[in-house]
């Protein structure tokens, strides 16, 4: 039985200096687990509130049982290293303890930063700005005092603080997007704004809100993960949760007052996200839906899976350095070679289970991002592009719904249902032709170009004929 690393830290001195609002798995192994080991390092009083807005009382009720204490398992292959994070002095629910509690949470004198998972829709933004037609924002901005956002529920405790004279906060997104500090800060600024133009303008000069990278695999629990935990750890543990050993965190260095010394614990602090973001959504991302396609297509259940196929796997490192690397501009210092070689060890960690077909879904927003804004890299370039290209015209024949081997693969996506049409009225040369239309994936300016247009065809063409990998092969460099 593996050693259980319990917290070495007093937690009697920590007070409520953080409030994480949303909770959930990936929260637990990758904020609170860098919060944790800044504790066992230093003597810091940065205790952390836990909230969940919606669902999830019954967690946190557990949770509470415990005393705040969880454990994470870190899986590599079949190894796990256990343990106990300590880092949560308190839980909150709006259901449970009203939402009054957590507004004044947010207004607590002793608190110096919020973190968020919240996911992309607890923003409730349209078009980069705050939905004010969206219903729960609709709702909060006719009763500020009884918020059922997040955005409500923060910019009403920023408000109470502004009117109270206390310092202004840092509201640090942690959610697994793009710019997400701007996002956050178009959110409340909009919400303050139609509030009071004073308060407005306090959070635009006072508070900070940075934007951050975060990057750990953490699959959701089932119960047979929480059997194989319970076996490693000797007993179950409902808070439990198992998570890759791999993590990182590179976060804007503005903070409107105190920070937690994160950075003494790998955490990177850095003048500007957003190259680490472009490397991780082109390198990560981008050879994560080129393994997922390909893999799924040729009858590869798991990513680890994939890394099994030589060819795949020497076509994943090649995609990154040859293809994804050279549309970057990085830091100096920064190793993009031993970036691309860990996360070929991530993709082989098989105790991870991450199957194809769910990092398939979603493909109409991911390809963008991920695979086409590298092409028109390329294109400005004249780089080749050839697996690149596959994964697109992958993306292409996925959609179909059939691997080579006659299985189901499910198409989730906004876009399904005219996919699907698409597919069931044509076929060949007809259906590039058609799904190059969809403006949402590809705009206007790929589809025009008569190079990007003859690859995707030529690359749809080779899968169809010759296969997933003898197509992947083909276009390998020379070893």
């Amino acid at each position: 039985m593996p050693e259980l690393l319990r917290p070495s830290y007093h937690r009697t001195r920590l007070r409520p200096r953080m409030f994480h609002i949303g909770l959930g798995a990936f929260a637990k192994a990758h904020v609170l687990v860098f919060h944790d080991d800044m504790l066992r390092r230093t003597e810091s009083d940065w205790g952390v509130v836990a909230a969940r807005l919606h669902s999830g009382v019954a967690e946190l009720d557990l949770l509470d049982e415990a005393d705040g204490i969880y454990t994470v398992g870190e899986m590599s292959g079949d190894d796990i290293a256990l343990r106990q994070v300590g880092a949560i002095v308190k839980t909150l629910h709006p259901a449970r303890d009203g939402i009054e509690a957590l507004i004044a949470q947010v207004a607590d004198p002793d608190l110096c930063l919020i973190t968020l998972t919240i996911t992309e829709k607890g923003y409730c933004l349209k078009d980069g700005r705050l939905d004010r037609y969206h219903p729960a924002i609709e709702k909060d901005l006719a009763s500020p005092d009884r918020p059922e956002s997040a955005i409500g529920l923060i910019t009403e405790g920023l408000r109470r603080r502004w009117r109270a004279g206390l310092p202004p906060l840092t509201i640090l997104s942690c959610d697994n997007l793009p710019s997400n500090g701007e996002l956050c800060y178009a959110a409340i600024r909009d919400f303050a704004d139609h509030l009071d133009a004073g308060f407005g303008n306090w959070v635009r000069e006072a508070c900070r809100f940075p934007s951050s990278m975060v990057d750990r695999i953490t699959p959701a629990m089932t119960q047979a993960s929480h059997k194989q935990l319970a076996e490693v750890l000797g007993r179950p543990d409902a808070n439990g949760i198992l998570c890759e050993p791999f993590r990182q965190w590179v976060i804007e260095d503005d903070f409107a007052g105190e920070r937690p010394a994160w950075d003494l614990v790998g955490a990177e602090l850095v003048d500007d996200v957003a190259p680490f973001e472009k490397m991780k959504l082109r390198l990560l991302n981008g050879s994560h839906s080129f393994l997922a396609y390909a893999g799924a297509l040729a009858g590869l259940e798991t990513i680890s899976d994939c890394m099994l196929e030589p060819d795949l796997l020497r076509a994943c490192r090649q995609l990154m350095l040859e293809e994804q690397a050279p549309t970057l501009d990085m830091p100096y210092g920064v190793d993009i070679a031993l970036y691309a070689d860990t996360l070929i060890d991530r993709f082989s960690n098989s105790a991870l289970h991450h199957k194809t077909v769910q990092i398939a879904t979603d493909g109409s927003q991911k390809l963008p991002q991920r695979l086409l804004a590298p092409v028109r890299d390329h294109l400005k370039t004249g780089r080749a592009w050839p697996l690149t290209a596959l994964a697109i015209a992958g993306w292409m024949h996925y959609c179909r719904g059939r691997s080579e081997q006659g299985g189901n693969l499910p198409l989730n996506d906004p876009l399904s249902a005219r996919i699907k049409t698409i597919a069931s009225e044509t076929d060949g040369a007809k259906y590039v032709e058609e799904l190059l239309t969809l403006s949402e994936i590809f705009s206007t300016d790929l589809p025009a170009s008569v190079i990007f247009s003859t690859r995707i065809q030529t690359a749809y063409d080779q899968l169809r004929s010759e296969g997933v990998l003898k197509s992947v092969a083909a276009a390998l460099s020379p070893a």
